[in-house]
């Protein structure tokens, strides 16, 4: 499929061909016709930002509405709580993020992920306990415990666990400690090594984790006229990196993985977006993956002239469904409040409700937020006694397994119509259908997130990361030290994307074809009512309002915060498979 052929799109695949075909030379991937999705076996040796939920399960609302005069944090993506094994000591973090202007065109916004707060411990190679998790108000879950929570763990009991299936994941500059970063996560929770991990002999048949660089490396300014503070963030997504990468491997241990990374140093804006939409157009194009990840998204009011300037980098997209691939993409962490492009300094919000794109569009499964409030050790039954407070009988009356996490970003596009699937719902949804205040079309239209899992920090997730010291105000601190290698309590919707993904991964590969374009079947499977029962957990309790801009709550059947709800996997899989055509 040709490259650069289609008008108003913005290109750079000079050398991208040259690079990865030495690549592939000297390690290979798995290659698959983009239209049937087939292997062609050439497999071998390849293998949003963060804001924070007070107790620290709730410094994303904490930090976020301390901020809210400037809106700094209002950009977000990921959360993340950050400590390492030893003496626990609370810190305050800095944002580093804001918004970018260009001087015209279509993608505006600007996402620089950042740590919100952290606590920091020591380094170590070991994870925390969970009292170490209770002893700073969170619960901290693995894998396996994770697994349980989502009844996946049967799945992978009988082999299923997306063996001959590629993830990719697509994030600004990726991670230079990545391939040590994921092994020594896999080996904390002896997880399948993949080949391309640091200290992992490749055999064959073993799944892979590769690494792809498109359009050069990585810029270390931000690009004119957009110098303003916080425009690049590498440590933010190394960070996110970590996250995307170690959760989309422990959803589905034996798939391959496939980091694509991009040089942008003005992260979503301008020179940023299309950068990430060409390497998504890559991914299609070349059929590496059946499965893709995006954990980024900027407020549709960024986005000066609506549909049509989308249309300019949204193409990929459509290539996608053509190509039979599922795409996957965080809902935010705003909740319903998004920011507007300018000024770069001190962005200010959309003033009614909005979502983000690429969540927004029809063409992606959107993913929305949670607490899981279940036991961390297990991942089985509902706990109400251990920390986050947010769990505790007095903020989940209900004792409910999950809650619908406040900074979830939903709502309704202003871009995008209701699509067909959304026209029948689930009983009891709360379907409005338009954002009060924003400009039109302003009357039924495309309902977001789609889908939701676990997201709060608070009850989050572990990863491993790698992290240089830092003493500027600019980048995370712990404390009186530097942060600095350790492990982290991740979440955001940055955290639900990619193991969501994972579970795609895993009915590939059950159902041995791509099921690729999975909304209508979600649907489908939803207004069965037995189904619907069986195959989601229903998130009916609160809401997603983070600012003076209203929100939306969760409610039975489908709403604007947790969607359709989250996946009790053992089950919906087989009948997402069936769903599929």
């Amino acid at each position: 499929m040709a490259r650069g052929r289609r008008a108003g799109r913005i290109c750079a695949w000079t050398g991208i061909e040259r690079r990865f075909e030495t690549r592939l030379r000297t390690r290979p991937i798995e290659i698959r016709n983009p239209i049937r999705g087939q292997p062609a076996r050439s497999r071998g040796q390849h293998p949003g930002a963060i804001e924070f939920d007070g107790t620290p399960e709730d410094t994303c609302s904490a930090t976020n509405q301390e901020q809210e005069g400037s809106m700094k944090r209002r950009t977000f993506i990921a959360c993340l709580a950050a400590f390492a094994v030893g003496a626990l000591t609370p810190a305050a973090m800095s944002p580093s993020g804001s918004m970018a202007t260009t001087g015209s065109g279509s993608a505006a916004a600007l996402f620089t992920p950042a740590v919100g707060q952290a606590v920091f411990v020591s380094a170590s190679s070991t994870p925390p306990t969970e009292a170490e998790c209770y002893a700073v108000g969170i619960r901290c879950f693995t894998p396996a415990s994770m697994a349980n929570a989502y009844n996946y763990a049967v799945l992978h009991d009988l082999g299923n666990q997306g063996q001959g299936v590629t993830i990719a994941i697509i994030d600004s500059f990726g991670s230079d400690t990545i391939r040590h970063d994921l092994h020594v996560f896999n080996q904390a929770f002896g997880l399948q090594e993949l080949c391309g991990e640091e200290g992992v002999t490749c055999a064959p048949g073993m799944p892979t984790f590769e690494i792809l660089s498109l359009q050069g490396s990585p810029a270390s300014n931000p690009p004119p006229p957009n110098n303003g503070t916080g425009l690049e963030s590498k440590l933010g997504w190394a960070i996110e990196t970590s996250l995307d990468v170690e959760w989309a491997h422990a959803t589905a241990p034996k798939a391959n993985i496939l980091l694509v990374t991009t040089p942008t140093a003005e992260t979503l804006g301008v020179q940023g977006f299309p950068q990430m939409m060409n390497a998504l157009q890559y991914v299609v194009d070349h059929g590496l993956a059946s499965v893709i990840s995006m954990s980024f998204g900027a407020g549709e009011g960024s986005f000066q002239g609506g549909l049509a300037a989308l249309q300019q980098i949204r193409q990929a997209m459509i290539d996608a469904q053509a190509n039979r691939v599922t795409l996957l993409a965080s809902s935010g962490d705003g909740g319903s409040t998004n920011i507007l492009k300018e000024p770069v300094k001190n962005p200010a919000p959309i003033p009614y409700p909005s979502v983000i794109w690429p969540a927004s569009d029809p063409l992606v499964t959107s993913v929305g937020g949670t607490r899981l409030c279940v036991d961390a050790v297990t991942g089985i039954g509902v706990d109400v006694t251990d920390p986050p407070t947010v769990c505790a009988p007095a903020v989940n009356p209900a004792s409910q397994r999950e809650t619908a996490w406040p900074p979830s970003g939903g709502g309704y596009s202003i871009i995008f119509p209701r699509p067909a699937f959304q026209n029948t719902l689930p009983a009891g949804s709360t379907f409005v259908g338009s954002s009060a205040g924003a400009p039109g079309p302003n009357s039924n239209m495309r309902g977001v997130p789609d889908v939701a899992y676990q997201a709060s920090p608070g009850t989050g997730g572990l990863i491993y990361i790698t992290l240089p010291p830092f003493n500027t105000t600019s980048d995370v601190s712990c404390g009186s030290t530097p942060c600095s290698t350790g492990w982290y309590l991740g979440g955001g919707t940055s955290s639900s994307a990619p193991q969501w993904a994972g579970l795609i991964a895993i009915a590939d590969q059950m159902a041995g074809r791509r099921l690729g374009y999975i909304n209508p079947a979600l649907y489908q499977i939803a207004n069965d009512p037995a189904k619907y029962a069986n195959d989601f957990f229903d998130v009916t309790v609160n809401c997603n309002q983070r600012s003076s801009i209203a929100g939306y709550c969760a409610s039975p059947g489908w709403d604007a915060v947790t969607g359709l709800g989250t996946p009790n996997a053992a089950n919906l899989i087989p009948d997402l498979i069936a769903a599929t055509p």
